[in-house]
């Protein structure tokens, strides 16, 4: 047996190493999906990463932070601000809704020594989404910092963080964008770097250092690299930038817009005591639909019948305490489609069935098709 046929070959195997100039040619296209001048520094891992990279460099000892909670990555983020040493100031709002601008003012008001804003824009684990241009606003006035993650949220809605005053955004590309997990980028304002830099406490020479790319990335015209990036990942995200370019941002939101839409109301239609969880249809998310179960009714044993017959389907139940009572519909990514939302809205309609409840699966078919017409 010759040696070429004992070789083993895979397309994901043996690749050409990855230049700087692509790596930053890879910043350019992210930064342009955000619309920003600000430095975009694509880092090595998911969307944690830099996250948590975010508030270890802005934040420390002397730092009163405002840490909005609508959803279980705001608590961490509590918590990780607490072990920089900042004073925390937590607000907390139920998960079926959405957090206000007058909220934010008022605890300006009661706390005026804030001077940094941590918000999740769309919770994908509860289905809510805040509305960050407001919230923002009042941030600017304030003059605190301001870091958003926006994993959930990019390309499923709006997402501007020049225009919203957002000095740190945080995205992911494993939701609405279709891509890897294993990547994410930040976009940072100058206004955060100079907090960074003044920060005796900010990481340096650590994975978690966004100060080291400034430095030793951006400073040096990105022709050096800091490490070897992660090749496949890269190469995935180029991909799903692309494929957003191809389509459009415009109608890729649009579609996720739409199977919200009709998710929600697909939900309505078919009876059976599910309901949306989230109590507003302008607070709920783009990118994933969550949905309260019937009373005597759990969700994790809803979600097991309704994947039986396909395990394929974007059907979860919901984390943690919301195990038994909450469904989450991911209907993101390639799954943002009137085929994807018919499918799921008939298995949970048949989980119903078996589950005792009496549902109308004709009204919640009829429901999605009337939304779809309508986009």
């Amino acid at each position: 047996m010759s040696e070429e046929s004992t070789a083993m070959t895979h397309p994901f195997l043996n690749l050409a190493p990855l230049t700087a100039a692509r790596f930053a040619a890879i910043e350019d296209r992210v930064a342009r999906l955000l619309s920003t001048e600000q430095d975009v520094v694509i880092t090595q891992g998911e969307a944690l990463l830099p996250l948590e990279g975010c508030i270890r460099g802005a934040a420390g000892p002397g730092t009163t932070a405002l840490n909005v909670i609508t959803g279980p990555y705001g608590q961490t983020f509590g918590d990780w601000l607490r072990d920089c040493g900042a004073t925390v100031i937590d607000l907390a709002v139920p998960f079926h809704t959405a957090v206000t601008a007058v909220r934010i003012r008022e605890a300006f008001a009661a706390h005026p020594e804030i001077d940094f804003v941590s918000l999740v824009h769309a919770e994908a684990a509860t289905g809510n989404t805040n509305p960050v241009a407001e919230i923002g606003e009042v941030v600017r006035e304030h003059g605190a910092l301001f870091m958003l993650d926006a994993v959930a949220s990019v390309g499923a809605e709006p997402l501007l963080p020049d225009a919203w005053g957002v000095d740190l955004c945080v995205i992911g590309a494993q939701k609405a964008m279709g891509g890897p997990a294993g990547v994410s980028a930040v976009s940072v304002s100058s206004r955060a770097w100079a907090r960074m830099a003044a920060n005796p406490r900010a990481p340096r020479r650590s994975y978690l250092s966004l100060l080291d790319w400034k430095e030793r990335w951006i400073g040096g015209g990105r022709k050096a690299l800091l490490h070897a990036p992660a090749q496949l990942e890269m190469l995935a995200l180029e991909a799903c930038v692309e494929r957003i370019e191809v389509e459009g941002l415009e109608a890729v939101m649009a579609r996720h817009a739409t199977a919200a839409a009709a998710t929600r109301a697909a939900a309505l239609a078919l009876g059976g005591g599910l309901e949306p969880y989230v109590y507003e249809a302008g607070d709920a998310a783009p990118v994933a639909t969550t949905l309260r179960t019937p009373t005597g009714v759990d969700a994790s044993e809803l979600v097991a019948r309704a994947l039986a017959a396909d395990p394929a389907l974007p059907v979860v139940a919901g984390g943690g305490v919301l195990a038994k009572e909450m469904i989450r519909v991911n209907h993101y990514g390639p799954d943002a489609t009137r085929g994807a939302v018919h499918a799921c809205v008939a298995a949970l309609g048949a989980a119903l069935t078996e589950s005792g409840r009496s549902v109308d699966l004709e009204a919640g078919r009829r429901a999605v098709t009337e939304v779809w017409a309508e986009a």
